[in-house]
């Protein structure tokens, strides 16, 4: 009998040591818990022409997109911004809430262009819907949606009429890996200075913004920055995308595209916001499973 509890209370023993050993600690358990709990609630917000971010866990808070600052013709690359290139348009929303943005553009040349925004835990989705209603061809054929990440990502200096955010947080993909800013070669010259356009290899490179145009060309259409804290990160795309730009309202583009629709008929577009941590693998893996997931 004392044989048989010696041996029960030693088993017990080793059992006890053994989950000791493969349990941490409960302090050490709620700390890596705390660390992984979701961010707050991404939400959304219009206000006049600018859709609004609220992103309360990331520098700055929210980020502000001119939406949309222009839809754009063709052969713009060495032309007028405002006599040439830029088709007039007027937005309304249908509806709103935190979660949900509905907008209609009527453009100028007859398009009509229905966004769907949505809030999502890591960004924000678009869905467009680009129809013409008309008989004739379109003059719109890509949109500049102008994302202000200066509070997010910092500035270029600290003097108050900056126009470049912090150059060296932001990025695009090139040979494969991601590229901070300012790419090299960075051009330096066109109609109008400072600014950095990269062209995707499939649009013709008279199609662009009239800012310097680099003889790079992006592995995708991500383009993004790092916040100030180094924490998180920011990145865009637009399926189909017209050109990436870093412009001078310390800005981002992926300027998307609309080419032609044909008088009576209608096509789609997407777009993808992430707002991650700072883990540019983690981004590549998103990109690639968002565009699996259009197809």
């Amino acid at each position: 009998m004392h044989r048989r509890l010696s041996l029960l209370l030693a088993s017990a023993l080793l059992i006890a040591v053994a989950v000791s050993i493969l349990s941490p600690p409960a302090v050490a358990g709620d700390a890596a818990a705390k660390e992984t709990s979701p961010a707050p609630d991404i939400t959304l917000a219009r206000d006049d022409h600018w859709l609004v971010i609220k992103a309360p866990h990331v520098p700055g808070k929210e980020i502000r997109i001119n939406y949309l600052e222009a839809y754009c013709r063709t052969n713009s690359t060495d032309a007028d911004w405002v006599q040439h290139t830029t088709v007039g348009h007027k937005t309304e929303t249908l509806s709103a809430t935190d979660k949900q943005i509905r907008l209609r553009c009527q453009v100028k040349d007859g398009l009509v262009v229905e966004h769907d925004i949505r809030a999502v835990a890591d960004g924000v989705t678009f869905d467009l819907t680009v129809t013409n209603p008309t008989d004739h061809k379109n003059e719109a054929e890509w949109a500049q949606p102008c994302i202000r990440l200066g509070d997010f990502a910092g500035a270029e200096n600290d003097k108050p009429d900056c126009q470049d955010i912090k150059l060296e947080r932001a990025f695009i993909f090139l040979k494969g890996k991601l590229a901070t800013m300012p790419t090299q070669p960075w051009a330096t010259k066109a109609r109008y200075i400072p600014g950095q356009v990269w062209c995707p290899k499939e649009v013709p490179r008279t199609d662009v913004n009239p800012r310097p145009l680099s003889a790079l060309v992006p592995d995708n259409g991500l383009i993004g920055c790092f916040s100030r804290d180094g924490k998180w990160l920011f990145a865009v795309v637009f399926d189909p995308t017209q050109e990436l730009f870093q412009g001078v309202g310390r800005c981002l583009h992926n300027d998307f595209r609309i080419g032609q629709v044909p008088p009576g008929q209608s096509k789609k577009i997407r777009g993808r916001i992430w707002i991650i941590p700072a883990d540019a693998q983690k981004l590549v893996a998103l990109h690639s499973e968002w565009l699996k997931a259009g197809k």
